[in-house]
């Protein structure tokens, strides 16, 4: 019992206190009603992340719908060169490839956002530093000994930690700028948290629409309650 109580504590925890080291995550402005976000996170989900993840439960045909984009406009400005409206966002790599050059072939992303929250991808994608230990050269604060590169590292430059001692071990307590990117600080927290918006939206292209549908079944409901609150009071005054 005493374990069963444990456990239910862990999950009760806010993700954030998940994170380790005494880094905290760091928030996310997510609105999935600003469209040029939403178009520009779809812009560095291809052009940064297609080559290696796709997101194949998304459509360029409901992209184009959902951001009230010309259709001939998503494949000229977001779409990869050779894809129709039609297709998914599948990756370029194939899985041999994939095989030969991690392992493994890398993650689709349709429900990233749902799975981890947008506020540890927003801390995720920020959060490489230098680590010479590793394959690619880099560790990420949220996700220890990640096998993926910083595919981001031209725009936000290269990061070093900085360590502290915490219950007598060494733990990362900030990243501090070691060589700056082609994008101040402001910049990139943009380019990243557009990116961010854009994979919640992925993870469910009806939140809106659902959160919209939710108020009118709310006053339904609140509706047929009164009536039958009216009714039972009714029913019942014979009774009495």
């Amino acid at each position: 019992m005493k374990n069963l109580l444990n456990t239910l504590l862990i999950l009760m925890l806010p993700f954030g206190a998940l994170a380790g080291g005494g880094i905290e995550l760091q928030h996310a402005d997510i609105d999935l009603a600003d469209n040029a976000s939403l178009q520009r996170g779809a812009k560095h989900f291809v052009n940064y992340c297609l080559g290696c993840h796709s997101a194949k439960q998304i459509r360029y045909l409901r992209i184009a719908l959902d951001f009230d984009m010309e259709k001939e406009k998503v494949l000229s400005e977001i779409a990869p060169e050779g894809a129709t409206i039609y297709d998914k966002m599948h990756s370029a790599m194939n899985a041999h490839d994939a095989e030969k050059w991690f392992g493994t072939m890398p993650p689709d992303l349709s429900l990233i956002g749902r799975s981890r929250g947008a506020d540890w991808l927003y801390t995720y994608l920020k959060g490489f530093y230098t680590d010479k230990s590793r394959p690619y050269g880099v560790n990420n604060i949220v996700f220890q000994d990640v096998a993926m590169p910083n595919i981001l590292w031209q725009q936000q430059g290269s990061q070093a930690p900085l360590y502290e001692k915490i219950d007598g071990k060494q733990v990362i307590s900030r990243l501090v700028m070691e060589e700056p990117g082609q994008l101040s600080e402001a910049q990139f927290d943009k380019m990243v948290n557009d990116l961010v918006n854009f994979l919640v939206y992925v993870g469910e292209p009806v939140q809106l629409e659902r959160q919209r549908m939710g108020k009118y079944v709310l006053f339904f409901i609140f509706m047929f309650l009164i009536i039958a609150y009216l009714l039972k009071r009714e029913y019942w005054k014979d009774i009495h």
